[in-house]
């Protein structure tokens, strides 16, 4: 398929475009220059372009469990021609993978946009399919003590929690304890723009 016939399946989410500079900035400090990372809830797909053209080394394998997400990410890799964007696959957190390891495990904006049982999924699986040393880099907006950092995060938990009660913004202390009970050691918590977080953790 050209990307002529495909344009329209190509998504854009303005959130992405916004926050991939400084997400990428994080990266750059906790992955080495050749990584094959596994990036989950990929949606439109935009983070593995701006990533693999800047990183030729990195190897991005995009996943999704909604169909029009993984259009969007290959029409994007039609477009784009990024050799080291990979094919995307269909990846549940709750389901069981193929036996397969990673550098990195990237989720951005999913636990929170998700029941408690994904977050201690993810932990699992990181800790089976990470390196040793391997990172896992969340990306969201988190309540810290108990409170929310912001006003509009405080709004967005109650509109999360309005769409699906099993949603809402996590405390980053049970985030934190769920991935050291997998034997996951925190490495670092940043704030980046607009009242998010980027919290890595490493395989030990």
């Amino acid at each position: 398929m050209t990307h002529e016939n495909n344009d329209h399946l190509r998504l854009s989410a303005p959130a992405a475009v916004r926050n991939r500079e400084p997400i990428e900035q994080v990266l750059v400090r906790v992955l080495d220059d050749q990584a094959y990372i596994l990036e989950l809830a990929s949606g439109s797909g935009e983070h593995g372009v701006y990533m693999t053209q800047r990183h030729p080394g990195w190897r991005w394998q995009p996943s999704d469990i909604s169909p029009a997400a993984l259009a969007s990410i290959e029409a994007w890799r039609a477009f784009t021609g990024s050799v080291n964007l990979l094919p995307p696959l269909r990846r549940d957190t709750l389901e069981s993978w193929p036996d397969e390891h990673f550098d990195a495990l990237v989720a951005i904006n999913l636990i929170h946009i998700s029941p408690w049982e994904v977050t201690e999924a993810l932990m699992a699986k990181a800790a089976r399919h990470l390196t040793p040393g391997g990172v896992l880099f969340l990306y969201g907006p988190y309540r810290r003590q108990g409170q929310h950092t912001a006003p509009s995060n405080a709004a967005f938990d109650a509109d999360l929690k309005a769409r699906d009660s099993r949603w809402g913004v996590r405390d980053l202390e049970a985030v934190i304890a769920e991935a050291e009970a997998r034997g996951m050691v925190l490495e670092l918590v940043d704030p980046l723009p607009a009242n998010n977080l980027a919290v890595v953790f490493r395989r030990t």
